[in-house]
């Protein structure tokens, strides 16, 4: 998946061969906001519209817009993993936070 990031929110980016052209999709928000482009230039102006029409319309009726993502992640995992993650944080001079942070970073960046 390709995704694209504007005023802190992130769309997910397909393209579609029925239609000829890319197609986006703001992530993490209760609203459908999609746009599309024919080029990557044209899709990251649609995606930046759509962005700011939606900001403007939840202003407009007087609702707090969604934040796309909070930067807060619960996760739940087994003792021994939760050990040994804070083993190899210690071990790194790194709070779990901070080498789990550059853990997921790495991950996604594949």
């Amino acid at each position: 998946m390709n995704t694209m990031t504007y005023k802190g929110y992130a769309a997910s980016i397909v393209y579609s061969e029925e239609d000829h052209c890319f197609i986006g999709r703001v992530l993490g928000i209760r609203d459908v906001v999609g746009f599309h482009g024919d080029s990557v230039e044209e899709l990251r102006g649609a995606f930046r519209e759509a962005v700011d029409d939606y900001l403007e319309a939840c202003e407009k009726v007087g609702r707090v817009p969604d934040k796309s993502y909070s930067g807060r992640l619960m996760l739940r995992v087994p003792p021994e993993i939760h050990a040994a993650v804070a083993t190899a944080a210690s071990g790194s001079g790194k709070s779990i936070n901070q080498w789990v942070t550059e853990a997921l970073s790495r991950a996604v960046r594949r």
